[in-house]
């Protein structure tokens, strides 16, 4: 689609076009012509959208603060699930999580074997030796952030440890792939090289995903792949980087009875960390952590 270039850009930032996205187009056409996956203009943020996620994240950041300072043994997940809803609605926002397709809590606290989705309960109590995800979803004004932390209750096993540390390595890694104009598949190539260098294994059957005016947009990143395919990284571009990583083997299962929560097949521990990063003009960055 062509635009004026004195018309007021597509992007909605009042500016017009020759100002603000004709540049733009102009290298992500470049790269279409040249057989690159390029992303589609829906997905590209403007300031005041970037902005808005940002407010909505200072808040996601605040109740992870909230949990790491009073996570402990002893406390059941639903202890957790109640600090996050109370925390989030003071602050005038809603956890994503709650009702989302059904999900029945504001939090999901994946423990041990569970890769993700773990459902909130008083039944489940946290003991020394556990390693835990939780993962926080914040709408703040009809914008979304989404960021998740691991955390090791009591004294863990030097297995559990590492894999929390690598895991936390490999989201790292997956940030400093990132190059503005760059591809998406160096993610995901930067993240399978450390995890499996360690003796660990990626999940194929989740990945991060594009968000801000939904809680999962495109485009879907995988944790794994090869450098120089996918998708082109623009500026504008806000998606989360969450690398699940097994200890065992990559492969999961669906629990049956809720529904929502994925197990490792071989009950080996799982890890992960969750970052929304922004693309922007020289580089990246961390929007929620």
């Amino acid at each position: 689609m062509d635009f004026n270039r004195n018309a007021k850009c597509w992007c909605g930032s009042g500016l017009k076009y020759k100002k603000c996205h004709l540049e733009f187009d102009e290298k992500l056409n470049d790269f279409a012509r040249q057989g690159y996956e390029v992303p589609s203009r829906d997905i590209i943020k403007n300031q005041e959208q970037i902005e808005g996620i940002r407010k909505s994240a200072r808040i996601n950041d605040s109740v992870l603060d909230l949990v790491t300072a009073n996570i402990r043994e002893g406390m059941s997940t639903e202890e957790i699930n109640q600090l996050v809803y109370n925390h989030t609605v003071a602050q005038g926002a809603v956890p994503a999580p709650l009702n989302y397709e059904g999900f029945p809590k504001s939090v999901c606290t994946s423990i041990n074997d569970e890769v993700c989705h773990g459902i909130p309960s008083k039944d489940i109590i946290l003991k020394s030796g556990d390693i835990i995800n939780v993962d926080v979803s914040t709408i703040l004004n009809g914008y979304y952030s989404d960021a998740s932390r691991m955390f090791i209750i009591g004294e863990a096993a030097q297995e559990a440890k590492k894999l929390v540390d690598v895991t936390k390595e490999c989201l790292i890694k997956g940030i400093e792939a990132i190059k503005p104009w760059g591809f998406l598949g160096d993610i995901g190539a930067a993240i399978q090289k450390h995890a499996e260098s360690n003796g660990f294994s990626v999940v194929r059957d989740f990945g991060g995903h594009g968000v801000g005016l939904e809680f999962h947009e495109d485009p879907f990143v995988h944790h794994y792949g090869k450098p120089g395919e996918g998708m082109i990284l623009a500026p504008g571009m806000i998606f989360t980087i969450e690398p699940m990583i097994n200890a065992g083997s990559y492969g999961l299962y669906v629990d049956e009875d809720n529904g929502w929560t994925a197990r490792t097949l071989d009950e080996s521990l799982s890890a992960q960390w969750e970052n929304t990063v922004l693309i922007t003009e020289d580089g990246v960055e961390i929007i929620a952590k």
